[in-house]
């Protein structure tokens, strides 16, 4: 079969996309990518893969969305692919009704999170619950990451046959590593007895970064490393000046964006995601498989992934004292950041193994 796989940018193809392409081809399949343009196209081009540029905006955009529509009917009228896949929320909306506006066979759509759900703006709740129901009617198999979702999903009758797959990340790449604990905290001036919190995440506020430097002047006996950046199409404030203006001195690291997100993780002591929506992210699998205790947010995704006060502590969204309070707890108290490190691996091995996930997906393809 041929498949195009479509997402909104290069970032969500090469951390989200690519496992399951290799996958599908490993089956026998041609895979082919569609996404906007981005250096980190380089890496699944590098491995052979076709991926085609297209004029996707994650912004709102009526002008821009249309022409998206245009191409991405192009795209399909030329290639003719027995099966389109598209992902996450504008991307996938476009992408389902120009399938089915081009004559594709099947068409299959991977939620990573409902705009509906993001909680504090209902013009776009209204919009994203809208485009839902209707590029619903037209998806033959219809998948999510997160439980709570594919309930949503057929509770609202967006799709009454919508299952979840979860997500999952390998773990040969994310482990405890003693080699690389010792080798990244040596290389940054880090003390091996220095209780470390990490956040992974791209720097956009709906990760609670303005909650995350609150908390952390309450948390003084740690410190805080920071790994992602901005994609080019993120909008809204600038979270890196929003940390730097905590007042944490040096005990604040930005790391940037790093290939070695593994060996960081092995290097820190507890992993903290005080996100305001998510899909179920895969930087608090990538931590459990590390065994890192999480601190997240009780939001759909994490709170799934997360079992409270076993692999790690769950706090309100989008408040600092709560998220204070459970980061101290955990600095105070090594042991405890054991015993929970060691559960969240465990279940992480259990359900968020990425062989295990993908294999399930292209089960649910039909591939």
């Amino acid at each position: 079969m041929k498949i195009i796989e479509i997402t909104n940018v290069d970032f969500s193809l090469r951390h989200f996309l690519l496992p399951l392409m290799r996958a599908a081809r490993d089956r026998g399949h041609e895979v082919v990518g569609a996404c906007a343009d981005g250096k980190l196209l380089e890496i699944p081009r590098a491995e052979g893969f076709r991926v085609i540029a297209l004029p996707l905006e994650r912004r709102v955009s009526p002008l821009s969305h249309w022409r998206a529509f245009r191409a991405l009917v192009a795209l399909f009228r030329t290639e003719k692919p027995d099966l389109v896949h598209a992902h996450m929320p504008i991307s996938g909306f476009l992408a389902r009704m120009a399938a089915w506006w081009a004559g594709v066979p099947r068409i299959a759509y991977t939620c990573h999170g409902f705009w509906f759900n993001y909680a504090g703006n209902p013009p776009r709740q209204l919009v994203g619950l809208l485009m839902e129901l209707l590029a619903g009617r037209v998806t033959d198999v219809f998948l999510t990451v997160s439980d709570e979702e594919a309930a949503d999903a057929r509770r609202l009758r967006i799709n009454g046959q919508a299952v979840s797959v979860r997500n999952g990340r390998d773990p040969a790449i994310f482990h405890p590593d003693p080699d690389a604990r010792s080798r990244i905290r040596s290389a940054l001036g880090v003390s091996d007895d220095r209780v470390v919190v990490v956040a992974v995440s791209r720097l956009v506020r709906h990760k609670g970064y303005p909650e995350l430097a609150a908390a952390m002047r309450d948390v003084p006996d740690a410190e805080l490393w920071v790994v992602g950046e901005r994609l080019e199409s993120d909008r809204g404030d600038d979270m890196e000046a929003v940390l730097r203006s905590a007042g944490l001195g040096d005990r604040l690291r930005m790391l940037g964006y790093r290939t070695d997100v593994a060996a960081i993780l092995a290097a820190a002591d507890v992993f903290v995601l005080p996100s305001h929506f998510e899909g179920l992210p895969m930087s608090a699998i990538e931590a459990m498989l590390t065994g890192l205790p999480v601190v997240a947010t009780d939001i759909r995704g994490p709170r799934e992934q997360i079992l409270a006060d076993v692999t790690g502590l769950i706090v309100p969204a989008r408040q600092a004292a709560p998220l204070a309070e459970a980061l101290r707890r955990l600095t105070a108290d090594p042991a405890l950041r054991t015993t929970m490190g060691e559960a969240g691996r465990t279940r992480a091995l259990d359900i968020y193994v990425e062989e295990k996930v993908v294999a399930r997906t292209l089960d649910l393809l039909g591939l």
